[in-house]
């Protein structure tokens, strides 16, 4: 298995559609903002439903710390979400106030995580290029 850029090319795409959308909905109704927040979070749990099924699949050392690391993940997830729904579903000012301000944090902690996510698969990539490089020339040495 090889690596490439395209697999950032991919994730950058991603990052457009999200500030796309995350612009949008500042000059959206409350009720679209709504709806964009529901399936953002349909998207986002299925997509972690994914990589949890694929982490579990790996197989060897990696795959056991990838798994774990997709186990802490999911368990912040649905303890931000958990917080979240609680502190929504009461309808006075200080418990609204008090969501935004969990949801403001929790926004910018997830943008902050991906942010070293982006260095660690990077490292990552170079990482498997270097070994790559080495098994050839490992090859090469031998023939």
């Amino acid at each position: 298995m090889s690596v490439s850029a395209d697999n950032f090319d991919k994730l950058e795409k991603k990052i457009e559609e999200a500030k796309r959308s995350i612009r949008a909905a500042a000059s959206e109704s409350e009720a679209e903002v709504k709806t964009k927040v529901e399936e953002a979070r349909k998207h986002a749990d299925d997509l972690a439903a994914e990589l949890s099924a694929k982490t579990r699949t790996a197989a060897g050392e990696s795959g056991a710390h990838w798994q774990q690391i997709q186990s802490d993940w999911e368990g912040h997830r649905q303890e931000v979400r958990r917080r979240l729904d609680e502190a929504g579903a009461a309808l006075d000012l200080e418990a609204a106030e008090t969501r935004s301000e969990w949801a403001t944090a929790d926004a910018r902690d997830a943008v902050d995580f991906a942010s070293n996510a982006i260095d660690e698969a990077t490292y990552a990539m170079l990482d498997a290029i270097l070994a790559s490089k080495d098994v050839k020339v490992l090859l090469e040495s031998r023939a």
